[in-house]
């Protein structure tokens, strides 16, 4: 069983320099979702971001261990006009 704060830490690795918050959805440590701010996301399409997100939980993801993590991506340019800070 996973936690939001290992989910949190390796999408971090991954990303430094990013703002990640994971929440657990169900209470069972397998379904998560997470909002990324990253200025790696830049220029790229959402289904790049994801896939960045994505790429460093792979060994949870095929296992089974994280069965669903909904994302939420931005670069912090997107961010900064949805009006957030």
């Amino acid at each position: 069983m996973l936690d939001a704060e290992f989910v949190r830490s390796r999408i971090l690795e991954a990303l430094p320099g990013s703002e990640v918050e994971v929440h657990d959805t169900t209470g069972t440590g397998d379904h998560f979702e997470a909002r990324v701010i990253s200025p790696d996301f830049a220029g790229k399409m959402m289904v790049q971001q994801h896939q960045l997100v994505y790429a460093p939980l792979q060994q949870w993801l095929k296992s089974g261990e994280l069965h669903a993590l909904a994302l939420k991506t931005y670069s912090p340019e997107q961010w900064k006009k949805l009006g957030n800070r």
